[in-house]
């Protein structure tokens, strides 16, 4: 008897900790389902909020891929120049007016050379500054964003790509690259026509000549300031000039051919070179693009 007793106290006490560890066992697979449920709904509501939250980019990526077809545009075998070019004839004053009508403006400009050998030219530039067309558009529903675009030889050598917009001012200054962009844009030229196409032939080739030309094809009006910093001769029929226009850099050509009038005379500088402002840099940016296969060999 008592040896039967002892073995159903024993087998109590079995029966007892198996259940007991079933307990516990199901408790822990009840916390961790739990916490994977939660951790789901965490996650699942992070998502939808930054989903809510997160700027709506297609509007001003639309704003890039039409400067994207604007600079193919320019450099297709079609375009008009003497010679018939293959490659449209601008200067940095044509990306500079596209870049605008797109809402942006220009960081940064250059030339390299390819892999080819050729040359490959690289603009980048910020957009979303200001909103596409004349319709309202909600800030945050219009960010700011930065591109990088390359092009060289022909309509096919456009590429866009999104790039990290700079931290800081151009200029050493205190607060944001955007804010500094909308300053720059906020001294533009008055002038109805301030980045228009037109001929500059018939003024001399001197700092008055030059704000003669300005204030003539009405690029500035009289309640702008402009200060002419230098100016040099860029071969036979042209001449550069650096200038202040209402504290912003700007860049001019004066160029006496007869294809002149299909060029934009004036335009702001890249935010990169309004400290610098020089002739040495507006030469530079007043080069023509475009390639003429005969030249090309």
């Amino acid at each position: 008897m008592t040896t039967q007793a002892a073995g159903a106290r024993q087998d109590r006490r079995s029966l007892s900790g198996q259940a007991r560890g079933r307990s516990v066992g199901l408790q822990v697979l009840l916390v961790t389902v739990t916490a994977l449920v939660a951790g789901t709904a965490g996650v699942a509501g992070t998502l939808l909020y930054q989903e809510r939250t997160a700027p709506d980019t297609s509007a001003v990526d639309a704003q890039a891929a039409g400067l994207t077809q604007d600079l193919r545009d320019d450099l297709h075998a079609g375009f008009w120049s003497p010679g018939h070019t293959f490659g449209g004839q601008f200067t940095e004053g044509t990306i500079v007016a596209q870049v605008e009508a797109h809402g942006g403006a220009l960081l940064s400009a250059g030339t390299g050379q390819g892999r080819s050998g050729g040359q490959v030219h690289t603009a980048e530039v910020m957009l979303g500054l200001l909103p596409p067309g004349t319709e309202t558009v909600a800030p945050d529903a219009y960010p700011v964003r930065c591109y990088r675009y390359t092009f060289g030889f022909g309509a096919h050598s456009v590429t866009r790509s999104t790039m990290a917009c700079p931290a800081s001012r151009t200029d050493g200054e205190p607060g944001s690259l955007a804010a500094q962009m909308g300053e720059l844009l906020a001294r533009q030229p008055s002038g109805a026509y301030a980045h228009r196409q037109t001929a500059t032939a018939g003024h001399s080739r001197t700092p008055q000549g030059a704000l003669n030309l300005l204030k003539d094809e009405r690029l500035v009006s009289a309640h702008d300031t402009v200060r002419v910093v230098s100016g040099k001769a860029d071969g036979d029929d042209v001449y550069v000039l650096a200038l202040y226009i209402n504290s912003a850099c700007h860049y001019l050509r004066m160029d006496s051919s007869s294809s002149a009038s299909h060029l934009v005379p004036l335009w702001l500088a890249p935010a990169d070179e309004q400290r610098t402002c020089g002739v040495k840099q507006a030469m530079a940016a007043s080069h023509l693009y475009g390639v003429d296969p005969a030249k090309a060999g």
